[in-house]
């Protein structure tokens, strides 16, 4: 079996959506077929990683980390739950937290051994998609200041209120992703979105 990391020689193949049963069953048969899951949804992963932590590099590793895990861990995966995306999220979602929690506490190091591995797959094309991506960000001062803002609160805040307003969710698909009942997120929103205006406004 190749490194995981080879997957990501394959991320500009154009695919058709592959049903998520069709998917699991494929995997089962040959786990190489993980390679379809990567190439189906890293994109829109690591823009969710990315746009939480405002660092190419570090999403990246992030990503890495993200399919790393599901990959190791897909064969528990239980499709009539949740689909395959909303499961990736949570994984990202636990990923892009426990890097905040350690870092906000411990200020170590964060661990590069498959983030290193990963990016031996680094291509002239990936240099100019990071120089975009920071160009565009440095272009949106409003979306910088409320990101650094949302940095500030507690990670039960950031989470939701990343998903719900930088990709889109609703109510019922955070819950999904997050695991909790449309209640706590709604609450969670409202009193994310309080606490974030006297963030934001206090840095302007």
């Amino acid at each position: 079996m190749q490194p995981f990391y080879f997957y990501a020689l394959n991320t500009e193949k154009i695919m058709e959506p592959i049903p998520d049963q069709i998917l699991l069953l494929k995997i089962k048969e040959n786990p190489e077929n993980f390679g379809l899951v990567f190439d189906a949804h890293y994109k829109t992963i690591f823009s969710y990683i990315y746009r939480r932590v405002a660092d190419y590099d570090l999403a990246r590793d992030l990503s890495a980390d993200t399919f790393m895990k599901a990959f190791l861990h897909i064969s528990h995966f239980n499709w009539q739950g949740i689909s395959l995306l909303s499961w990736l999220y949570r994984i990202a979602t636990n990923e892009t937290n426990y890097y905040f929690r350690k870092n906000r506490t411990n200020n170590l190091l964060r661990d590069l051994t498959f983030g290193d591995a990963y990016l031996l797959t680094l291509t002239e094309e990936s240099i100019t998609e990071k120089q975009l991506l920071e160009e565009e960000l440095k272009l949106n001062q409003d979306f910088l200041k409320a990101q650094q803002s949302i940095k500030k609160l507690d990670i039960k805040y950031q989470e939701v209120l990343s998903l719900r307003y930088f990709e889109k969710k609703s109510v019922l698909e955070i819950a999904e992703i997050l695991n909790k009942k449309e209640g706590t997120i709604k609450s969670l929103l409202s009193r994310g979105l309080e606490k974030l205006k006297i963030e934001f406004f206090s840095a302007t």
